[in-house]
Order: structure tokens, then C-alpha cells, then sequence
């Protein structure tokens, strides 16, 4: 038998290359991530693979899975050592190579495969490492599969199989990027800058917004693992600032930026402004609900109150509903209420039917950029941001909490705002509306002023996020308070931005 994986070991040891070494936390709510060789060896690795293969065999009689990965130095090992766990356990792996995490979803449906693991680190540092996985597409792991697979690897419950076949599909890159551009032409010429950050998108977005008609104005798109420029974030501020700088340079009508795995799109408009990514929801959402009677969004709780408030979102009838934060929370909300699209504020967009196949690709929601510019001949990126009502919004900042206190941490966050609401108390001067805990807490003040506090599902983080619909003041006001509060948490570290 496979050795269960044990939680503590000392790299460059015998023993680290005898036995799986795991951290339990590298299991999230949604995918998996660990500090290579830090959190996790090769062999933990493909224990996780022999868990994942066991689980494919419970839940489905086609054991068949994608698996791809992203540009990392160490990806591939990696990759090699989740297929070894795979095949142990008697799956059928289609390997698709170097791949965007969107190639993989795609090629679940170009090959008929239920499952998918996708290794990526996303935009997370370098030395990071994680799979996104799922078994019924669209779809990808939430809690209750990823609690089933953690029980399965960290207790050391495999069974292994016979039956194990391997498939090259060398290809599927350009499937993927046929697929994208097949009988697909701009109706207007589109100057764009593509910022890649040196990620694995380098490899695929500059050529897709080519073949429909665009003129791409390629922003650090050669292949480089170790970032030399910044990470490919598109929250991160060093990217847009970056791409902001290059679209004024060359006078392009849009920027777009994309993340190490190519899942999420960042914007920036013809005048250089950094749209946060759930305004860009919000001019999509405009633009498609103009077409598409009565249509029906979802987002994250991180977005704009815009959503519930629009004139134009609420003159065509659109319906939004507020859910979890996460990739996979808003990808199965908005695929169970059979929304048009799901919009999450970090950049993730989930285009269902007719527009998309319900997985979230950052081409795709620049190509739906880039049409929405096609609908709107008269005006510019520029004239569409100006034509939302104004609000006042923060970056998404994450000030550093360990992954086995944050939830504690957000618990007694809850608690406190929920002890303030109850006694009558003021935030900033106003009374609390209402307070939204479908995932950590937002503060939703008299004028519709909000504030959210939630734990990072990726990283060691908490995720603090405000908005004001009123004044800039009255945005800075709520973060001061809830600032204030972390402070006394000694848990609560450094933010990695501020407003």
C-alpha cells in the first residue's frame, strides 16, 4: 500500500523522499494550494492524485480526467507526479501539457471527460503551487468535495487499481484557440493592449485577440516563470498601473490583463483608468441584459452595490442575486440559477449559454469586452465607465492572517458588527441597513455605504473590500473603522495595499 501521508517533515531528509508529506491546510474551499517542498513533496503530490483517482472511482463509473499545467518552473514535476497518483489509482488521464486553466475546461467538453485537474498557482507567488479540480462540468470542487478528498489523501484511504491507460493529446492548445475564433470577427477595429505578466496567457491571449480582428499590443507576454515585472495579478495595482502606462503610451481604445492561469481579465479604459473588475460587471452586465430579456446575474460579495441600484440594470428588468466569494461558489450559483453570466470581483466572469460553456476564461470576457465596444461605435471604454453612477470603491486588500486563524478571526469580526447592529451602536456616523453573512460579514450602512470582512479561501489572508455610493469620505470612514477593529486582532498582520 501507498503510505499515508504524514504532516511534518524537514526537506533535503530520507525521509522526505520516502513518504508524502501534506499540509492539511493546503486544503481550501475550493481548490488546493501549498508552498512547494515547504507544504508538500512530490510524493504528497501523488498521494493527492491516488486521492483524486479513488474519488473519481466513487463518485462516477468514468474514471477519466484533463490534466494540464500551468508555466512554473516546478509545474511540470508536479503534473508528473499528480498523473503517476492518477494512473495508480486506474484513471484514464488525458495530459493536454501547458495549458490556461479555461484550456482545460475546455477540453473536458472537446473530449468528452467529466473530470479535470488543472495544476496552477494562479497569480500566487512564485514557490506556490496548487490543482483545480472538478468531476461534474462545468463545475469545480467546492467544500463538501474538497472535505472528501482531504479525508481520502490525509487518512490514507486509497485504493489502487489496475487499468491505469495514459494519452498525449498534443493539441488541444490550438482546439482551444480554433474554438475562440471560429467565425468570430470585430465588427469595428479594436486597438488593445494584452498584459500577460510574463504567465502562461502569453502563450495563447495575444494570438486569439489577433485572429478576431483586434490590433494586440503585446505588454510582457514572452514566457518567464520567475515574473520579472510583477506577478500576473490583475488586482494587483503594479500590473494595471503598467498597462495603463502603455495604453496612453500607444493610444490604444483598451487594455486587458490576465492572470498567471488566464481565468480572470483585468481593465483598464482608453484614458488609462483602472476599472475594478466588478464595474466592468456591471457595463457588461448592461450591455447583454439590453439583448437578453429578463436576464439574471450572479456576483460575489466583494462587488459593487451597483448591481441592486443600476437605472439601466433595473429599466431592462435584470435580476442580480449577491453570493460566496470564490471561483467555484459563483461558478455553481450562477450554473444552479441558470444566470446569464456570473461576475466575481476578482476578475473571474462565468459566461453560460448561449454566450459561454459556464467555466470562467479570461479570453472570453475580452472578446465580450471587446463586442460590447462593437455594440457602442460612438463611444469609448472611457464613455461607458463614465455613464454608471459614481461610486466610490476600494482595491481588494488583504491584510496576512495564518490559514488556522483567519476563521476564527472572521468569527469574532461577525460577532462584533452583529453586537453593533443589535445595541443601535453607528458606524462612521450612520446606523447599519443590514449586515450580509452568506461569507465573512458586509456592513451595509444608511446610504448604502458598505464594508466587507472575509477570509481568503487561497492564501493566508483576510480580504477587506469598501465602497461608498455617497462620497470618498464616507468610503475612507468605514475603512478606518473596521481597520480599527482588525488592529486589536494580534492574528492581523501587515495589509499588502491600503486605500
Amino acid at each position: 500500500m501507498f503510505p499515508t501521508p504524514v504532516f511534518n517533515l524537514d526537506a533535503n531528509t530520507a525521509e522526505f523522499e520516502r513518504l508524502p508529506f501534506i499540509k492539511p491546510t493546503g486544503f481550501r474551499e475550493y481548490d488546493a494550494r501549498w508552498l512547494f517542498e515547504k507544504e508538500i513533496n512530490l510524493l504528497g503530490i501523488q498521494a493527492l492524485g491516488l486521492g483524486l483517482g479513488t474519488y473519481l472511482h466513487q463518485q462516477s463509473s468514468q474514471p477519466e480526467i484533463v490534466v494540464g499545467q500551468d508555466y512554473r518552473s516546478y509545474s511540470l514535476s508536479i503534473k508528473q507526479a499528480l498523473i503517476n497518483g492518477l494512473l495508480g489509482a486506474g484513471c484514464k488521464v488525458h495530459d493536454i501539457g501547458l495549458a490556461l486553466s479555461p484550456v482545460a475546461y475546455f477540453a473536458q467538453f472537446n473530449l468528452d471527460v467529466p473530470a479535470v485537474a488543472m495544476v496552477t498557482a494562479s497569480h500566487n507567488d512564485n514557490g506556490w503551487t496548487g490543482v483545480k479540480m472538478g468531476c461534474d462540468r462545468p463545475l469545480t470542487f467546492g467544500p463538501d468535495e474538497m472535505s472528501a478528498l482531504k479525508d481520502i489523501v490525509l487518512g490514507g484511504k486509497f485504493e489502487l487499481r489496475s487499468g491505469g491507460e495514459y494519452i498525449w493529446v498534443d493539441d488541444m492548445a490550438q482546439r482551444y484557440m480554433d474554438d475562440l475564433s471560429a467565425d468570430k470577427k470585430l465588427v469595428r477595429p479594436i486597438k488593445i493592449v494584452a498584459a500577460c505578466g510574463n504567465g502562461t496567457a502569453g502563450a495563447f491571449a495575444p494570438e486569439v485577440l489577433k485572429r478576431i480582428g483586434c490590433e494586440v499590443i503585446p505588454l510582457n507576454c514572452d514566457l518567464d516563470h520567475s515574473f520579472p515585472n510583477h506577478n500576473p495579478n490583475p488586482e494587483d495595482l503594479k500590473m494595471l498601473h503598467a498597462l495603463s502606462a502603455k495604453v496612453l503610451e500607444v493610444g490604444a481604445d483598451v487594455g486587458v490583463a490576465f492572470d498567471g492561469d488566464g481565468d480572470r481579465c483585468g481593465v483598464v479604459d482608453n484614458e488609462g483608468v483602472e476599472i475594478f473588475a466588478d464595474k466592468v460587471g456591471i457595463m457588461l452586465a448592461r450591455d447583454l441584459s439590453a439583448l437578453h430579456k429578463d436576464a439574471r446575474f450572479v456576483v460575489d460579495v466583494k462587488s459593487t452595490g451597483l448591481y441592486k441600484t443600476d437605472p439601466m440594470l433595473i429599466a431592462n428588468n435584470a435580476v442580480t442575486d449577491y453570493w460566496k466569494t470564490g471561483h467555484s461558489y459563483i461558478k455553481r450559483r450562477s450554473h444552479e440559477l441558470g444566470a446569464l453570466v456570473g461576475f466575481e470581483k476578482s476578475g473571474h466572469y462565468f459566461f453560460n449559454p448561449p454566450l459561454g460553456r459556464g467555466y470562467d476564461d479570461g479570453l472570453v470576457s475580452a472578446i465580450a469586452i471587446c463586442d460590447m465596444l462593437g455594440r457602442n461605435p460612438d463611444k469609448t471604454m472611457a464613455d461607458l465607465r463614465r455613464a454608471l453612477p459614481q461610486t466610490w470603491g476600494s482595491p481588494t486588500m488583504s491584510p496576512h492572517c495564518a490559514d488556522e486563524a483567519k476563521y476564527g478571526v472572521v468569527d469574532k469580526v461577525v460577532a462584533h458588527y452583529q453586537h453593533i447592529a443589535a445595541t443601535g451602536g453607528q458606524i462612521a456616523g450612520q446606523n447599519i441597513r443590514e449586515l450580509i453573512t452568506v461569507n465573512g460579514v458586509r456592513i451595509v450602512l444608511a446610504d448604502g455605504t458598505w464594508g466587507l470582512v472575509r477570509a481568503s479561501s487561497n492564501t493566508p489572508n483576510l480580504v477587506v473590500v469598501v465602497e461608498s455610493p455617497t462620497s470618498e469620505d464616507n468610503m475612507k470612514a468605514i475603512f478606518k473603522n473596521i481597520d480599527m477593529h482588525l488592529s486589536e486582532y494580534r492574528q492581523v498582520g501587515e495589509y499588502d495595499q491600503k486605500i
